[in-house]
């Protein structure tokens, strides 16, 4: 095996542990004991696991970076096809390039403080954002969102490549579609100034308003039927004054009837007995 072969045999040896169990549980002895070499041999080519973890991890970040920033490099295309085509561009490295995606999604070991993923993910943004910059002058929305559009494009896209890196239950066009769509028509469809409805300060002012109009209307509400029921108390009252006024007229003439029925009686007896025959002697 010539020297430029062993180097790619170390490499790709390396990539697979280094996706497996993440660099800090690799250790030299691993990689050489799976190589069928010495540990010399791995220090000869690298110097030691962080030389052929940055070999591994600048290999990966070359193939990827390429296929995303190709796919945002065409500036005649419609957006969406620039969104279709960079969904695609990190779903089809996923797929041909596992092992190397898992390296870059691990965390970066303590000797590569600049977060080489990370890193990369920032310069896609920044593709993102000057694509998004344009288009926002074009749509009068206010360039000054770009930014933070840019990084929930990217975000979105690369946690969902990394969910289904793990649970390829659909095709690559079909979550592709899937990411598209959601990103696709909340883009065609930005607010110029957007704001919260239902959470937030102003949306929580609002509510606050509400519940006080409605406890004022309920107060009234009930001070209303309160006055009602005491206007009808009063009512009430008055019509039972009159009804007892009433009463005590109707036993008045009760009695007085009785009394012209008392001095009818006598009448009537005389009249009874004037009328009578006489009897004869």
């Amino acid at each position: 095996m010539t020297s430029y072969q062993r180097r790619e045999q170390l490499i790709e040896i390396g990539r697979s542990l280094f996706a497996s169990k993440g660099f800090e549980a690799v250790s030299v002895e691993e990689i050489a004991a799976s190589a069928k070499v010495s540990k010399p041999i791995v220090y000869e080519h690298f110097g030691g696991k962080e030389g052929l973890y940055a070999v591994v991890v600048d290999r990966e970040m070359r193939a990827l970076t390429d296929a995303l920033i190709g796919s945002l490099n065409d500036a005649d295309a419609h957006p969406r096809q620039i969104v279709e085509r960079a969904a695609l561009a990190l779903l089809t490295y996923i797929e041909e390039n596992p092992e190397g995606f898992q390296v870059l999604v691990r965390d970066s070991p303590s000797t590569d403080p600049t977060g080489s993923f990370s890193s990369l993910l920032g310069d896609v943004s920044s593709k993102v954002e000057q694509i998004l910059v344009e288009w926002f002058k074009r749509l009068h929305l206010p360039a000054k969102s770009a930014p933070y559009y840019a990084q929930m494009l990217v975000g979105m896209t690369v946690f969902t490549g990394q969910y289904w890196a793990d649970r390829p239950k659909l095709g690559k066009e079909q979550l592709a579609a899937l990411i598209v769509n959601l990103a696709w028509h909340g883009l065609s469809r930005l607010e110029a100034k957007p704001e919260l409805r239902y959470e937030g300060s102003k949306a929580k002012r609002a509510r606050e308003a509400a519940e006080k109009a409605a406890q004022k209307a309920k107060r009234a509400e009930s001070n209303k039927g309160k006055t009602a029921d005491a206007n009808g108390a009063r009512d009430g009252s008055s019509h039972d004054s009159a009804t007892e006024s009433d009463a005590a007229g109707d036993i008045d003439n009760t009695d007085g009837t009785d009394t012209t029925a008392a001095g009818t009686n006598p009448s009537s007896t005389v009249t009874a007995a004037s009328s009578a025959p006489t009897p004869e002697a």
